[in-house]
């Protein structure tokens, strides 16, 4: 059995997905931790709710990220981490985790890599992003953490038509259902291996 760290910053609704797959016994695996950036998000009552310890890493209390970064990697020594899942996770992974779980670290990102990501590609701006290019589908993709933005190698992608009317909330929202059944899949895949 795999132990997984999460790392959010907002609703954790990605975070979710992935703990329901784990206690559906879909993913041989347990969260140990979720890791967020922000006080007061919503990530931190799932986690609550489902008995998993969290800690708050804000970059208000350290120098930089770096020193963010070795205080998380401090955090998480002790829990044997195999997996480190950054689902909705809005901070620079600096090089000291990235080398130290260097094959261990996924994200999901809400579009067609390598299309609408890198620094600045978040939230609302990825899918208005999408909008403004013309693209007729959109999609998310899981990858491997490396030292770029978004530039890990590919695990998986699931597309998502372009509707015509589309808002960016409301291809968010279509997008963000595929993330959910994208991302435990990728997991469950990751924890056999």
């Amino acid at each position: 059995m795999k132990n997984i760290a999460v790392f959010a910053s907002g609703s954790g609704s990605d975070m979710q997905s992935v703990i329901d797959a784990v206690e559906n016994g879909k993913i041989d695996g347990r969260v140990v931790a979720v890791v967020t950036n922000k006080e007061g998000i919503y990530a931190l009552e799932r986690a609550k709710k489902h008995n998993i310890e969290s800690r708050v890493f804000t970059l208000a209390d350290y120098k930089d990220n770096v020193s963010r970064d070795k205080a998380i990697s401090d955090y998480l020594k002790d829990k044997n981490i195999d997996l480190i899942v950054l689902a909705g996770y809005l901070a620079i992974v600096t090089p000291v985790l990235v080398d130290e779980y260097a094959g261990r670290i996924i994200n999901i990102h809400p579009s067609l890599i390598p299309k609408h990501c890198g620094v600045g590609m978040y939230g609302l701006n990825v899918h208005k992003s999408v909008l403004a290019s013309g693209d007729k589908e959109s999609g998310c993709t899981v990858h491997y953490v490396d030292h770029g933005a978004d530039t890990g190698k590919i695990i998986e992608q699931r597309r998502v038509p372009v509707l015509e009317g589309d808002s960016p909330e409301s291809l968010q929202a279509r997008i963000l259902e595929v993330e959910h059944v994208l991302l435990p899949e990728v997991v469950a895949r990751l924890c056999r291996e």
